[in-house]
């Protein structure tokens, strides 16, 4: 099969269209053979490019985590899928199970998800990992309730414009930050009940006038460095903070304990890194439920640039110029 390999960690041009071993021989009782036919490409992919991946002593290495097909073969134990059938999935891409750069893959059932039938491979290789990081951050790690107001750092991104989705089906009020007007109305469109500019306005003081001085319940940063603790003063006291970055070692904790919010990490791979089989069922269900939310029109992802697998490295460079709106997808199959 045609596959897209990591020959060494670099620049984008580390990353080579190369022929490799067809993964579907001998294939696990649990497994199914997916023949891909899109892949959606996201940060951790380019981490992983420029620094190395989880597993240095596993290399060549195949990327990227999301990944949507169709059933090819499946193994004696199957029972959910059969032969034919449209899944999603977020699964490999790490250094150790290969990634979706690629023409095949293998993936447990129990791990895999009905695609959304009313949306597009394309559409559904975009969404697994932003889903389950949106749903987990806003839902399990900042425990939102309905009528509760949150604030979403970079709505318009990948993460984020799931996450003000996520937000409004719960029941929940948005503001979130942008950086132009046409990423405003974008997000806008999306439900968010305010978006701030944060290039022209203090997005602190736009949060505290939002919530009448008191402050938002629940914050999700999803950009990381002096965002994460410049924050810490627009939420309320006893309000929640979720951030999918690591806190910068300068990271200034007065105001947080002052305020006596909760911090909460989220980093969806982790599952998949330390084989937590439940987990991994776990988030195969969020994408179930998201599915649903998908097919009845309530939960949209966004695409904003497609590239044939071939061009994997010019992918990767456009999501590595920053200020994206939604996701960036290779193209693999004819479907």
């Amino acid at each position: 099969m045609k596959a897209v390999q990591m020959t060494a960690a670099g620049n984008p041009e580390v990353l080579q269209l190369q022929e490799v071993p067809n993964p579907s021989v001998p294939l696990g009782e649990t497994e199914l053979l997916i023949r891909l036919q899109a892949a959606g490409i996201n940060p951790i992919d380019t981490k992983l490019r420029k620094r190395g991946t989880f597993y240095p002593d596993k290399m060549p290495a195949i990327l990227g985590c999301d990944g949507a097909g169709i059933v090819e073969a499946v193994g004696a134990a199957v029972q959910r899928f059969r032969i034919g059938d449209e899944v999603f999935f977020c699964n490999g891409g790490l250094g150790a199970h290969q990634g979706n750069y690629a023409e095949y893959t293998t993936v447990d059932e129990r791990f895999t998800a009905r695609k959304p039938a009313s949306v597009s491979f394309v559409e559904a290789a975009a969404a697994p990992l932003v889903l389950i990081t949106a749903w987990e951050a806003l839902y399990e790690r900042g425990r939102l309730e309905p009528g509760e107001r949150v604030l979403i750092h970079a709505g318009a991104g990948g993460v984020g414009h799931v996450a003000i989705q996520l937000a409004k089906l719960k029941g929940a009020n948005v503001c979130t930050t942008v950086g132009s007007q046409e990423k405003a109305d974008f997000v806008t469109n999306l439900g968010a009940d305010r978006a701030i500019l944060y290039k022209q306005t203090d997005f602190v003081q736009a949060a505290l006038d939002w919530t009448g001085g008191e402050g938002v319940d629940l914050a999700f940063d999803t950009v990381g460095g002096e965002t994460f603790h410049k924050t810490f003063p627009a939420v309320r006291v006893y309000g929640d903070v979720v951030t999918i970055l690591e806190p910068d070692a300068n990271t200034v904790w007065k105001t947080a304990r002052q305020r006596n919010l909760r911090m909460s990490l989220e980093l969806m791979l982790t599952p998949m890194l330390q084989g937590i089989v439940e987990a991994q069922q776990h988030q195969a269900e969020i994408l179930e439920q998201c599915a649903k939310w998908m097919d009845g029109g309530k939960l949209k992802i966004q695409v904003s640039k497609t590239f044939p697998l071939q061009e994997a490295a010019k992918a990767h460079q456009l999501l590595e110029t920053g200020s994206m709106t939604g996701k960036i997808v290779l193209l693999i199959g004819d479907r």
